[in-house]
């Protein structure tokens, strides 16, 4: 905010870029624009530091239809494991933390992220992983 009051010039065509991404834009297009953006402090649905990371993170000698059932398979791996966190007795509200004591509260930013930087390394739809996700 203090950045937009003192440089509105600057912040205010980085905000417009950040506007004109679409799901039907070129990836290496939006990770540039979200790279800038992020930089700027504006906040991104992708983040282009995780997707950078979890792209130089391959194992070698896998194929990319591979890493694309190992980021399908963790999904249903979390999606199977959220009854079971849930019931964990450490998954109750805190309200000294004003959170719970395992962090469950994180768990659905950290689910979105992950998976938006995995399906975007793959050029995948991330809407539709997502809702398939809920589905499961």
């Amino acid at each position: 905010q203090v950045f937009s009051y003192h440089c509105p010039f600057l912040m205010g065509p980085i905000e417009c870029l950040t506007d004109v991404v679409t799901p039907d834009t070129d990836i290496q297009v939006t990770l540039s624009i979200f790279e800038l953006a992020s930089a700027a402090g504006i906040p991104c649905e992708i983040d282009p530091a995780l997707v950078t990371v979890l792209a130089n993170s391959k194992t070698e000698g896998s194929s990319p239809e591979e890493d694309y059932k190992v980021a399908c398979l963790l999904l249903v791996f979390v999606a199977v494991s959220l009854p079971l966190l849930a019931s964990d007795p450490a998954s109750v509200y805190n309200t000294e933390m004003d959170g719970y004591n395992n962090n469950i509260h994180c768990l659905a930013k950290a689910i979105i992220q992950v998976s938006a930087a995995l399906f975007t390394i793959h050029n995948k739809n991330i809407e539709t992983h997502l809702k398939e996700f809920l589905v499961v």
